[in-house]
């Protein structure tokens, strides 16, 4: 994820512009967005003790983000709320693997816990809102191409509207994204109260 920060800032060097800089992260992103996969796994097998229902959820959904919509919609790579949502994983994943590494070391300084668990009150919302904006922007293209839809007749009998499933999951974040983010709240008065506590015991 460093990795794709410093693309994106020798990109806006490069070119004096915000807009379009997708193009300068593209292949960094999809390969370690991709491999975040693995993390579902490692909380199945008990590796890290996440949660796998909401470790499935952010992963998956950023996943069908790069590939699904994304990837698949060309026509929204140049929206800026692909930017949007991009800077926002970028800065989040940096802080939270520094996070897990300092963790592991046993020498967390309180600044990276304090950033783990206070950035993401903008950067949480800051993300969800370019990934709604994306689906949005990719709309009118996935109806009028019909893209991944399947329709009637066909030997299945089966059909699939792409543009209502991606309807579907615009919806699906109103009941998700508060549940996701009060939890986060919560850990967050959990984590830093106890360190406060901890630090004043000493």
């Amino acid at each position: 994820w460093l990795v794709i920060a410093v693309g994106l800032v020798r990109a806006y060097l490069a070119k004096g512009s915000y807009h379009s800089l997708y193009y300068s992260i593209e292949k960094p992103l999809k390969f370690f967005q991709t491999g975040a996969l693995l993390e579902i796994l490692h909380c199945a097998f008990g590796i890290v003790p996440s949660s796998v229902v909401l470790t499935a959820f952010q992963v998956m959904s950023r996943v069908f983000l790069t590939w699904a919509v994304t990837h698949s919609v060309k026509e929204v790579q140049t929206e800026d709320s692909v930017l949007l949502f991009v800077v926002a994983w970028t800065i989040t994943e940096i802080i939270r693997y520094s996070f897990y590494t300092f963790s592991l070391l046993n020498h967390l300084p309180y600044l990276i816990k304090w950033a783990r668990y206070t950035l993401f009150i903008v950067l949480y919302p800051m993300g969800v809102s370019g990934e709604l904006l994306t689906i949005y922007a990719a709309l009118p293209f996935v109806r009028q191409s019909g893209l991944y839809s399947i329709s009637l007749p066909n030997k299945y009998n089966f059909s699939f509207d792409y543009y209502t499933f991606l309807i579907l999951v615009m919806i699906s974040y109103i009941p998700i994204f508060p549940q996701l983010y009060f939890h986060m709240l919560h850990q967050r008065r959990k984590v830093l109260s106890h360190t406060e506590e901890h630090k004043k015991s000493e």
